[in-house]
This record gives C-alpha cells, structure tokens and sequence, in this order.
C-alpha cells in the first residue's frame, strides 16, 4: 500500500485529506510542524509529502530545502493558502512537484497524488474512463451510456466521474463532497441527494445505488 505524509498544521484540513486518502486506498502518517515533519520525511518510508507552507516552527519551505539538499527525492506537493506567483515559483524552483492552492477540491488534489506516485490503472487515470455501458471521455468531456449521450452539467461530471473511479465502492456523503465541492462545503447540506437524482435521470437510476445509512454505491 502507497503511503503518504500529511504535513500539515490544521486538523481539519488534515482529517479531510486522511479520509479522502484513505477511501482512495493510501495509508497516512501525519506530522502538524516543520521538524516533525523532516523527521518523518528522512525515515525515508514515504512515496509522497504533501507539505503545507505555512507550519509551525520550520515552515514548509524550509522542510522542503533541507529535504532537496539532503538528495532526497520522494515526491513533495506543496499545500497552502498563499496564492502568488512568488510564492509558487519558490516553492517550485525549490524542488516541489507541484503547488495546490486552498481550498482545493478533493478530486484535484488525488488526481496530482497519483500522477506523482504514478499510481493507479489506466482505467482510473487515463483519458477514458469506463464501467459497463458508461464511457466517460476526460479530455471531450463526453459522456455516453451504450449507444446515448448524457449532457451533464460539470458538477454532474465531476460526480460521475469519481463514481466510476470508485465503482463497486460505498461512498459516503462526506466523501463525495469532499471530492467534487471541496473542504470548505457545508457537510450538512443536501447537495449530494439532489444531485444523485439528477445523475440519475440522466444515466438511468439503476446506475447508482443507495446504500442506507452509508452513502452511494455505482453499479
């Protein structure tokens, strides 16, 4: 099993990657500063660090330099809040791999995990998805069911699919706001249901399975 180091100093955040990382199929270690997180990163038994900038102590950056310098080379995803082109820059020409910026959406973020891991099937990373009759084209964003298309908003997309990637799976609520809205999205709010039925409609309601008390499940 891949396994990845949250360095990352805010708890939320930190239970919203574990959850996502760990319904995706990683085991996680996690450290909330800087020197932790070096120590952690030298044992050398990661195959990615997704690295905040902002920790406490030794920020992230300076986590990152040492690392670099020390000729390590495990994958590193930068993870902050900072938004400009200096701080990018920096954090890239020092050696990362890449920058998400918060909030971020789920999706994106396992999407740039594995691409850096270089992990996953080509049924779940390439620019066709398919399960069954569903067919979805990434790069067209067309999707078909047999011999139909579906027009889908891009919400609808973007659930549809996370639920082929993760088909034959139960998904909870959490889950697939967290992939598809993102961190910062009221849990408590019914966008998940509404959406369901309209994907529904759309791809035929046998599709998508509602497993009582745990989530979503796609056939």
């Amino acid at each position: 099993m891949r396994h990845i180091l949250i360095a990352e100093d805010d708890p939320h955040i930190t239970s919203f990657i574990r959850r996502g990382l760990h319904a995706a199929g990683y085991e996680t270690s996690e450290a909330s500063d800087g020197e932790t997180a070096l120590i952690l990163a030298r044992g050398g038994l990661f195959d990615l660090v997704l690295l905040d900038i902002g920790l406490q102590g030794m920020d992230g950056f300076s986590v990152l330099s040492h690392l670099r310098g020390e000729g390590m080379t495990t994958p590193v995803i930068i993870l902050t809040a900072r938004d400009s082109v200096i701080d990018t820059v920096r954090g890239l020409e020092g050696g990362a791999n890449d920058y998400v910026t918060k909030p971020f959406q789920f999706a994106e973020l396992l999407a740039r995990v594995k691409l850096r891991i270089g992990d996953g099937d080509q049924r779940a990373t390439g620019p066709v998805l398919a399960h069954g009759e569903v067919t979805i084209d990434i790069r067209s964003r067309r999707v078909t069911i047999g011999d139909g298309i579906a027009d889908l908003t891009s919400r609808e997309f973007a659930l549809l699919e996370v639920f082929v990637q993760n088909a034959g799976q139960v998904l909870s609520r959490d889950q697939l706001i967290g992939h598809v809205w993102g961190m910062d999205f009221d849990p408590a709010s019914n966008v998940v249901d509404v959406y369901v039925r309209a994907l529904r409609n759309k791809i035929g309601a046998a599709h998508i399975e509602t497993v009582r008390g745990a989530g979503y499940r796609f056939q």
